[in-house]
């Protein structure tokens, strides 16, 4: 049987009332597991709920109902056990601006209570690219190695599941780029991460499965490549050679859009019309093709689809 790193079960959280507000349903009943080893990505728009989950996983929210188990121990049977097993790299840059990245690390080790001859320290400063920024103090970094120092301190306890929230928020791209190529090299050596992200691109290409959120509710969870599969919508894009017909007639369902870079797209459902009946309507019309090339919807568009009909 698959290991689960994370099983949530009917989890709920309601916000009390505040001023002229009402209670608030953050959760409504999540059911979710997340498998040992994946990159599993959590998506949803602002107030969705995703940081209320993150807080609960990470034992800073406490739950209305239901249960959470992470890697085998019930949080509330076992809560130390079950904050061991995860880190947390916050969206938030919270830090003390006067310790320097390795006091900040021997820190976080002491609060896990990982023995000194059982930390990791200059491993992880060297992974995260701060070996050369040890001894200089927090609040002399800049931005992007603020963030770097909050991938570092998630990991003190080598935890077994890695959270990542909104990690690559305003950051330039090489830290974008370092920031994945030691997410997907923790991940090979056995690491679950669980991300969220505004950057749908990014959990395209990096995420195993993913699960939408909205509302405070699950609205669909499935493997990239089935989300993906569900978009029924696909373009080919011609590159003309010579001039383009005053008109092309096309298939039922078909329609034609000009690119301003000269290209044209022609746009149809997978389910009603296949690309060989689009390319033999502009051939008949008498347009020469110089290129061709076939695009289809990405998670972005599979994410606007399912949240604004929720």
């Amino acid at each position: 049987m698959e290991r689960q790193a994370i099983r949530i079960e009917g989890l709920r959280k309601t916000y009390a009332a505040s001023g002229r507000q009402g209670p608030k349903e953050a959760l409504k009943g999540i059911d979710l597991d997340i498998a040992a080893g994946a990159i599993f990505g959590l998506l949803g728009p602002n107030g969705a709920g995703k940081s209320t989950l993150i807080n609960i996983l990470a034992g800073l929210v406490r739950k209305s109902a239901g249960k959470v188990t992470i890697w085998g121990f019930d949080q509330d049977v076992n809560p130390r056990q079950s904050r061991a097993a995860i880190g947390v790299m916050p969206q938030e840059l919270n830090m003390d601006p006067f310790f320097t990245p390795r006091a900040a690390l021997e820190m976080q080790a002491g609060l896990y209570g990982v023995p000194a001859r059982e930390r990791w320290t200059d491993e992880i400063l060297d992974l995260v690219g701060l070996t050369g920024q040890a001894e200089a103090y927090a609040r002399a970094l800049s931005g992007g190695m603020k963030r770097r120092l909050l991938l570092a301190k998630a990991l003190v306890h080598r935890p077994q599941i890695l959270v990542l929230d909104e990690p690559t928020a305003g950051v330039d791209i090489e830290l974008r780029t370092m920031l994945w190529a030691n997410v997907c090299k923790l991940n090979q050596n056995g690491t679950t991460i669980i991300l969220t992200t505004h950057y749908l691109e990014e959990a395209e290409a990096i995420c195993d499965e993913v699960a939408i959120i909205d509302k405070g509710a699950l609205i669909v969870r499935d493997t990239t490549r089935r989300l993906l599969a569900r978009m029924d919508g696909k373009a080919l894009v011609i590159e003309p050679e010579g001039p383009v017909p005053a008109s092309i007639p096309l298939p039922q369902g078909v329609r034609m859009e000009r690119r301003p870079d000269g290209r044209l797209a022609f746009i149809y459902r997978r389910s009603e019309t296949g690309a060989e009946v689009v390319l033999d309507a502009i051939r008949a019309s008498g347009l020469h093709i110089r290129d061709v090339a076939s695009e289809q919807p990405g998670l972005e568009e599979v994410f606007v689809a399912l949240t604004s009909r929720h």
